[in-house]
């Protein structure tokens, strides 16, 4: 079977609630939270749109639509489980890769941590980078995140 490569991405400004935490690969972590319909954790979210892509399933609004109540303050790691479940159906996951781009706080200390937690969910080999924009750009300005993520799945034969 060929090989199938999904591109995920996601993008959310900083949000001005102090009391909403910042949630990024299924960690918590110290610093403004992300403003979005669910917990707004723009790693998980460019993982599943990457996955879904890949395994030609549409993409994450569709599947999870802001619009829809259930999925107001949705855990986005529980979102991504499903959407694992979906893609297994019919194929094998072999890697995810994610690139993090944001200023602050620096997620090197936080990368292993959720490099498992998401290969946790994903049931694969997750790999996370992150970067700076070296104040470049609204993401140099510490305005939000952005988040790419590639998929690499192998259907199974039926």
């Amino acid at each position: 079977m060929i090989p199938r490569v999904g591109l995920g991405f996601d993008v959310h400004p900083f949000s001005d609630d102090p009391s909403r935490p910042l949630v990024l690969g299924g960690e918590v972590l110290a610093g403004r939270g992300l403003e979005g319909h669910s917990d707004a954790d723009a790693v998980a979210h460019a993982v599943a749109d990457a996955l879904l892509g890949a395994a030609g399933l549409g993409d994450i609004g569709t599947r999870f639509p802001a619009e829809d109540p259930a999925c107001a303050g949705a855990d986005s790691m529980r979102l991504l489980a499903d959407v694992v479940g979906a893609v297994a159906a019919a194929h094998d996951i072999a890697n995810v890769d994610v690139t993090v781009v944001l200023e602050s706080p620096r997620l090197a200390p936080h990368r292993e941590a959720m490099e498992r937690r998401l290969a946790g969910v994903v049931g694969a080999p997750v790999s996370v980078k992150p970067k700076r924009a070296e104040g470049l750009g609204a993401l140099g300005r510490s305005e939000g995140v952005a988040c790419w993520a590639v998929a690499l799945v192998v259907p199974r034969l039926a």
